[in-house]
Order: structure tokens, then sequence, then C-alpha cells
């Protein structure tokens, strides 16, 4: 089994800055795309960066230029430094990591952590 825990939410004004972290770890032999999702009350999940093994990186167009992903391979972490933030990124922050759990492993398993909560106040 593999377990992702996220760090670093809270509560900040508009304009300010958090980071977050999400540590991997367990049965993991390695990990593909590292991503940091986002769901705000009574929306659907979505997609804010990713960040592969070679460190190709995917943001969504509304934090593109104030969000920046980056991980520690060696660490099994990945990392969200998110500045100029703004009321409407507000939700709860989950961490997602694609393991193969074993050598030999024939397809990367998708894993979440539990969320952090994040609010911009106004």
């Amino acid at each position: 089994q593999v377990q992702l825990v996220e760090s670093g939410g809270g509560l900040v004004q508009a304009g300010g800055s958090l980071r977050l972290s999400c540590v991997a770890s367990g049965s993991i032999f390695s990990i593909n795309v590292m991503g940091w999702y986002r769901q705000a009350p009574g929306k659907q999940r979505e997609l804010v960066a990713a960040v592969t093994s070679g460190g190709s990186t995917n943001y969504a167009d509304s934090v593109k230029g104030r969000f920046t992903i980056s991980r520690d391979s060696a660490k099994n972490t990945v990392y969200l430094q998110m500045n100029s933030l703004k009321p409407e990124d507000t939700a709860n922050y989950y961490c997602n990591a694609d393991v193969a759990e074993y050598i030999g492993s024939p397809y990367y398993r998708p894993y979440w952590g539990q969320g952090t909560q994040v609010t911009v106040s106004s």
C-alpha cells in the first residue's frame, strides 16, 4: 500500500502565498506523474498542476503564472508554491501520484492524499 500525506494548507489573505507539500510512502518502486487537484464546495475536482518524472509540468489556465509545481523524486515528495492567491483558489487540495509498487509492475496505480484545506479571504 501507498500513503500520500499533504501539509501546508491554511487561511491566507488575498495576494498572499502558501506552499503545499505531499510525501508518498509505502510500497513504492517508482512514481510517474505527481500532481495537485482541488475541489471547491459544489464543484468537481479539477487538475491544478502536474509534474512527470522527467520534470515536464502542466498547469490549469487559472493558475498559470501564479503557482509552481516541483518534486523531489529522491524523497517521493511534490510541492505546490502558490503565490498571488485569490478567493477563487479556496478549495480542498488533493495530492495524486501514479505509483508502480514493485519491479516489473505492468502499470502505475493512482493514489490520493486526504486533502488539505486552502482558504483565501478577500
